[in-house]
C-alpha cells in the first residue's frame, strides 16, 4: 500500500515538473518605439500577467528585415510599435497574422483604417505628425532664423547643422521621405534632398536619435515626429517642435502579430492589453506623448494635436506598398546616400 502511494506521489511529481514553472509561457517581442516606454510596457505587462517578455528594442525598418528575414522559422510572437509603414509592407507580404482584436470597436477611425486597409494583420496603436525640433539656444548663440517650413532647412547657415535618420532602417525618416514625395512630386522631392543633404551631419540609424542629438547640443535641429522633440522638452532640454507650413506626414505606430508565431495566443493577450485604454494612458508616464489609438485613452496634455497642424492625406496604402518602398529606397541610396557627407 505504501508502495503504490510512493510509486503515485513520485509520478505526480515528475508530472507536475514537467509543466514550466511560469504555466503561462513566454513572448518574443520586437519592440520599435523609444527605449523607455517600451520597458515599461514590458514591466506593466509582466506585472500583469504570469508571462515572461523576451523583448528586442530596434526601428522599425531593422524590424521588418528581421521578420522578413525569419520568415520559415519565426522567432518573434509581436511586433510592437513602429510606423504603420513597414508593418503595412509586412501584412502585404504575409508576414504577418490576421486578428481582429475585441478591442477594435473601442479605437480611432485612423486606428481601424489601418486595420481594414492591411485585412486586419496590423491595428493603430498610436499617431504623431513629422516635423522637427530645435535646440533654442544654438539658434540664438549663432543667430539662425526659426524655421517654419520645408524649405527654410536649405538655409546655407544649416550646413552641417542637422540630422534626420536613414530611411532604409527608420520608418520615422522613410515616411519624411514618402511626405515630401507626395507633398512636391517626385523628381522635385529628390531635388529638395539632395540640396538638404548639404545640409545634413549625420543620417542616424533610430528615427528618435537626430533630436536626441539636438537636446544634448550635438546639432542645431533634427528631423522626427513632432512627439519626439515634444518629449526632449518635457525632460528639460531646450527644444523647439515645429510643424512644418508647406504641410506633413504622419506616423500610425502598428502592431501586428508574426505568422507562424510559437506563442500565439501570448501575442494575442499582449495585442489585446496594449489597446485598452488604461494601458495607452500610461503612455505619457514615460514621456511618449503620441496620440492613443483607444478612444478612451487620455491624451497627454503636451501631445502634438492633429487639429493644429497642416496635415497631407498620407497614402498608406501607396506607400506601405513592397513596391513602391523598395523603389523609393533605391533611389534614395543612389542619389542621396551615395553623395552623403
Amino acid at each position: 500500500m505504501r508502495l503504490t502511494l510512493l510509486s503515485t506521489l513520485l509520478f505526480a511529481g515528475t508530472a507536475l515538473s514537467a509543466i514550466p514553472a511560469h504555466a503561462a509561457g513566454e513572448l518574443n517581442l520586437i519592440c520599435a518605439a523609444d527605449v523607455v516606454i517600451c520597458e515599461q510596457m514590458k514591466g506593466d505587462f509582466e506585472k500583469a500577467h504570469d508571462i515572461k517578455v523576451n523583448m528586442v528594442r530596434m526601428s522599425s525598418g531593422e524590424a521588418y528585415a528581421k521578420i522578413r528575414a525569419e520568415a520559415r522559422n519565426p522567432k518573434t510572437d509581436l511586433w510592437w510599435a513602429g510606423t504603420g509603414d513597414p508593418h503595412l509592407q509586412a501584412a502585404s507580404e504575409n508576414l504577418t497574422q490576421e486578428y481582429k482584436s475585441p478591442m477594435l470597436d473601442q479605437l480611432t477611425d485612423w486606428a481601424k483604417s489601418q486595420a481594414e486597409s492591411a485585412g486586419y494583420k496590423t491595428v493603430g496603436v498610436y499617431a504623431g505628425a513629422l516635423g522637427w525640433g530645435y535646440n533654442t539656444e544654438i539658434f540664438k548663440t549663432k543667430g539662425y532664423k526659426e524655421p517654419k517650413c520645408w524649405a527654410d532647412l536649405l538655409a546655407p547657415e544649416l550646413k552641417g547643422e542637422i540630422q534626420i535618420a536613414n530611411p532604409n532602417s527608420s520608418g520615422t525618416a522613410y515616411t519624411a521621405l514618402a511626405s515630401l514625395v507626395q507633398i512636391m512630386g517626385e523628381d522635385k522631392a529628390f531635388d529638395y534632398l539632395k540640396k538638404l543633404n548639404t545640409n545634413i551631419s549625420q543620417y542616424t540609424k533610430s528615427g528618435s536619435a537626430p533630436v536626441k542629438a539636438a537636446a544634448r547640443g550635438e546639432t542645431a535641429l533634427g528631423i522626427v515626429f513632432m512627439h519626439d522633440a515634444v518629449a526632449q522638452t518635457a525632460e528639460g532640454f531646450p527644444v523647439k517642435s515645429v510643424a512644418p507650413c508647406e504641410g506633413t506626414g504622419y506616423e500610425i505606430g502598428s502592431m501586428s502579430i508574426v505568422k507562424g508565431a510559437k506563442n500565439m495566443e501570448n501575442a494575442k493577450i499582449w495585442y489585446d492589453w496594449s489597446l485598452k485604454p488604461e494601458v495607452q494612458s500610461r503612455m505619457k508616464d514615460a514621456k511618449s506623448f503620441q496620440l492613443p489609438s483607444n478612444k478612451k485613452a487620455e491624451i497627454p496634455k503636451e501631445a502634438p494635436r492633429f487639429e493644429d497642424i497642416k496635415l497631407i492625406n498620407y497614402d498608406f496604402k501607396t506607400y506601405g506598398e513592397p513596391a513602391k518602398r523598395k523603389a523609393l529606397l533605391e533611389r534614395w541610396d543612389k542619389e542621396v546616400g551615395a553623395v552623403a557627407n
